[in-house]
C-alpha cells in the first residue's frame, strides 16, 4: 500500500500548546502524535509510531481504568496513521480522535473513576471540548452562509484565543513547582518532579501553611465548598474557589514569601529543618482561627 502525502499542514494553536495538523491527500484530518499527547498535558512520545488496534491503545487511553468507557470506534480510530510530509514518514491519528479521548475522560470522572494523576488530563479536556464547541458553531454559520469563503483565515483562531483567556486562567497553575520542591527538599524526600504522585500529607501540608494562615476561617470555608468525595479525594483545586480580584492575588504574595522562608533553612537533618520551618513559618504568618488540625510527627 502506497503512503499518503499530507497536502496541507498548519498548527492548531489551542492556549499555549501548538498542535501540528495536516491534510492528507484522500482528505483525512490528522493531528501528530506528540501534538494530541501535548494538547492533553502529557509529555514524551510514542515510540516508533505503535499504538491503537487491538490492545495496543496509545498511553493517553491505555490505562485499565479509562478502558470501560473507551469505545469500539475510538479503539479503531486509534490505530496511528503513517503518511509523508516534505518526504519524511510522520505519525498522526486522525483529528476526531481528540474529541472523543475527552469524551473518555469525562466520562471516567462523572463515574468516579479517575485517578488523581488523571484530573489534571481531564482538566485540560474540559479547554479543549470548550473551545471545540465554541468554534465549531461559528465555523457551521460561516460554512452554512458561505461566508469562510471571504472570512480572514485568522478569524477561528482571534475567537478561539478570546474564548480561551478566561478558561485559562481558570485552571491556570497557582502553585508553582518550587513550592512542592522546598517542602520535599525540607523532609528529605526525593523530589521527582510534579508528574510524580505525592504523598498524601502534602495536601495537610498546604492547607497548614497556605489555607490556614491566609485568613481567619478561609480554610475552614474552602473545605465546606470542596468537600471530599467517598474516595477521599476532592473535586476542585481549592484556588479554584478564590477570587480573582482579591483571592488569588492573596494566595500569589503568600506563596512567595513562605517559599522564601523555607529557602532560608540549611540544616542537614529533616526532622530539625522542618521543625524550624515550622517556627519561621508561625513568626511570620501566624496560624487563623481555624479548626485544621495537623500531626506534624505523621
Amino acid at each position: 500500500m502506497n503512503t499518503p502525502e499530507a497536502t496541507h499542514s498548519g498548527e492548531l494553536k489551542i492556549g499555549n500548546i501548538m498542535l501540528p495538523c495536516f491534510v492528507l491527500a484522500d482528505g483525512r484530518r490528522i493531528l501528530s502524535q506528540r501534538g494530541i499527547l501535548g494538547a492533553l498535558g502529557r509529555s514524551g512520545s510514542i515510540r516508533g509510531g505503535t499504538g491503537g488496534g487491538g490492545d495496543k491503545l496509545p498511553p493517553f487511553l491505555s490505562q485499565n481504568n479509562l478502558k470501560p468507557f473507551i469505545t469500539k470506534e475510538l479503539v479503531v480510530a486509534t490505530n496511528p496513521v503513517r503518511f509523508l510530509f516534505e518526504k519524511n514518514l510522520v505519525y498522526g491519528y486522525l483529528a476526531e480522535i481528540l474529541p472523543g479521548v475527552c469524551e473518555v475522560y469525562f466520562s471516567a470522572r462523572d463515574e468516579g473513576k479517575l485517578l488523581q494523576s488523571q484530573k489534571h488530563i481531564a482538566e485540560q479536556a474540559d479547554i479543549l471540548m470548550r473551545a471545540f464547541s465554541h468554534v465549531g458553531i461559528i465555523a457551521l454559520v460561516d460554512e452554512a452562509t458561505q461566508y469562510q469563503e471571504i472570512r480572514d483565515k485568522k478569524t477561528l483562531q482571534d475567537i478561539l484565543d478570546k474564548y480561551l483567556r478566561p478558561y485559562q486562567a481558570s485552571w491556570a497553575k497557582r502553585f508553582p513547582d518550587e513550592f512542592y520542591k522546598q517542602i520535599f527538599r525540607l523532609k528529605g524526600w526525593q523530589w521527582q518532579g510534579m508528574q510524580i504522585n505525592r504523598p498524601q500529607v502534602v495536601g495537610h501540608y498546604t492547607n497548614d501553611i497556605v489555607y490556614a494562615r491566609i485568613a481567619p476561617g478561609l480554610l475552614d470555608e474552602l473545605q465546606k465548598l470542596n468537600p471530599k468525595t467517598e474516595g477521599e479525594e476532592r473535586e476542585h483545586k481549592n484556588h479554584h474557589f478564590l477570587t480573582d480580584d482579591f483571592g488569588q492575588p492573596e494566595l500569589y504574595t503568600h506563596l512567595i514569601g513562605v517559599t522564601a522562608i523555607m529557602k532560608t533553612v540549611t540544616y542537614n537533618d529533616p526532622k530539625a529543618a522542618w521543625a524550624e520551618f515550622q517556627r519561621r513559618l508561625q513568626r511570620a504568618y501566624p496560624k487563623k482561627n481555624t479548626n485544621f488540625d495537623l500531626d506534624f510527627d505523621e
